[in-house]
């Protein structure tokens, strides 16, 4: 049997650290997309921005190329965060010295699927 792969979206190169955005992924991953939204939308953090504009793509994604789905038919089934690429910049000392500061980057990658076959697989 094949798995259907469901409707992904990519956000590459943020300027935010990976460990920053995961606690977040971590809230909504496996939850209702509105359900997600509201979660991501009530909370502070930079991440949750990064991450609601990630699961929204995917969203519409999925609504532009299947017109019989729904809002409340998808669920957020994968969010992955990877690390991305880390700029590194000189971040001068006391007494001629240097240190280097790298600015880490990250990749959000969020796969939605229709709700049906969550349960057609159980």
């Amino acid at each position: 049997m094949e798995a259907k792969s469901g409707y992904k979206a990519v956000s590459k190169f943020i300027i935010t650290s990976p460990y920053k955005v995961r606690p977040v992924a971590d809230l909504v991953r496996r939850k209702p997309y509105p359900e997600a939204m509201a979660l991501l939308e009530a909370m502070p953090h930079k991440g949750a921005k990064l991450v609601g504009k990630t699961v929204r793509s995917a969203a519409f994604n999925a609504l532009g190329r299947n017109k019989k789905l729904d809002e409340d038919m998808l669920y957020i089934r994968d969010i992955l965060i990877d690390d991305g690429p880390r700029l590194k910049r000189v971040w001068f000392r006391a007494r001629g010295r240097a240190d280097m500061l790298l600015k880490r980057l990250c990749h959000i990658t969020v796969v939605v699927d229709e709700m049906s076959a969550v349960k057609a697989g159980n």
